[in-house]
């Protein structure tokens, strides 16, 4: 059977328990928490520790999506784990799903950094548009402390690590109102998580690499100019695609990577600051779990109700960005 398109019925997430403020942060490097608090908006991060994995992480966020869905596990088709910070670089989702026991789904990863979830989003719909799977968790969750220097001022007080889920299941009615993806590979410089690598001879005439991942780097000045730009105009097309205004808009859920950043979209889309979901200030940058975070806090306290319009954006390393209108719950209105 084909089905028209999706709903999203259930959320959750999971952070470690760990939790690193501005103050610990000044005893590090030189800065203050007034200094990072009015430059990004962030009080606090949540660190992982050696004994938590993004896998564990990633389950506990889909097990409370799952079970506020009111589905089984063994009711998942597919499971999507969008990460750049994956436990195995062959790939994580398949753990998530035996720490779940999703017995019946195929499990994958997709990396699109801080645009991972909502690039996962739009690719998860596709496999339900066209009849395959019905029932899918896609799940955003990223370890960002394993590659921070925690001597570089820029960078390592942004980040945290986490992770959110969602339910997203076959509909006759489609929530899913519009989107719109882009990347741009020319300014990837301005955020990455590069290679370096050591040359070893195996034999005569045959080199090969052998290395690491180095620690986060970034422009700071740059990714903001990009993100003030781009994303205004990528949520106006995915609005249009939706053939929705903004005053239709009930909710602004932006990738929380800064306040400033938050701030500087939702005016120049006229958007009031009471239609803005933040809570960057307890969490940092996530990256890939930091929309569903935010989504599932808001759900859960009632703020985001069934049937509300959420224009939702995500954007960073690649350089990458998109944005996707959806209805929340169960709502067919």
């Amino acid at each position: 059977m084909q089905y028209k398109g999706i709903r999203i019925i259930g959320c959750g997430s999971a952070v470690p328990s760990a939790c690193l403020d501005n103050n610990a942060i000044a005893n590090l490097v030189d800065t203050s928490d007034e200094w990072i608090a009015t430059r990004t908006g962030i009080r606090q991060r949540h660190l992982a520790n050696p004994e938590e994995s993004l896998s564990s992480l990633g389950a506990i966020a889909a097990k409370n999506a799952i079970e506020m869905a009111g589905i089984s596990p063994t009711d998942i088709d597919l499971i999507l784990l969008t990460t750049s910070t994956p436990d195995d670089l062959f790939g994580t989702a398949c753990q998530i799903q035996a720490g779940l026991g999703a017995t019946k789904a195929i499990a994958f990863d997709l990396t699109a950094a801080c645009s991972g979830f909502l690039f996962g989003l739009v690719t998860a719909a596709q496999f339900i548009r066209t009849g395959v799977y019905k029932n899918i968790v896609l799940v955003g969750a990223d370890i960002l402390s394993r590659w921070v220097d925690w001597q570089d001022r820029g960078t390592c007080v942004l980040f945290g690590d986490g992770a959110g889920a969602i339910v997203i299941q076959a509909s006759d009615r489609d929530n899913l109102l519009g989107f719109e993806l882009k990347s741009d590979g020319s300014q990837n410089h301005f955020l990455n998580l590069g290679y370096g690598s050591q040359t070893k001879e195996l034999t005569s005439g045959i080199t090969v690499n052998k290395g690491n991942f180095q620690n986060i780097t970034m422009n700071g000045k740059e990714v903001y100019r990009f993100a003030v730009q781009r994303v205004p105009e990528v949520i106006d097309k995915a609005l249009f695609q939706a053939n929705l205004s903004v005053e239709e808009v009930d909710w602004l859920l932006l990738h929380q990577a800064n306040q400033r950043i938050l701030d500087a979209v939702a005016q120049r889309l006229n958007i009031p600051t009471d239609k803005v979901i933040s809570n960057l200030a307890n969490y940092g940058n996530t990256s890939a779990a930091s929309i569903p975070l935010a989504l599932n806090e808001a759900v859960r306290q009632g703020k985001i109700k069934s049937g509300d319009v959420i224009a939702a954006s995500g954007f960073g390393a690649g350089l990458s960005w998109g944005a996707a209108i959806f209805k929340w719950g169960n709502s067919d209105s």
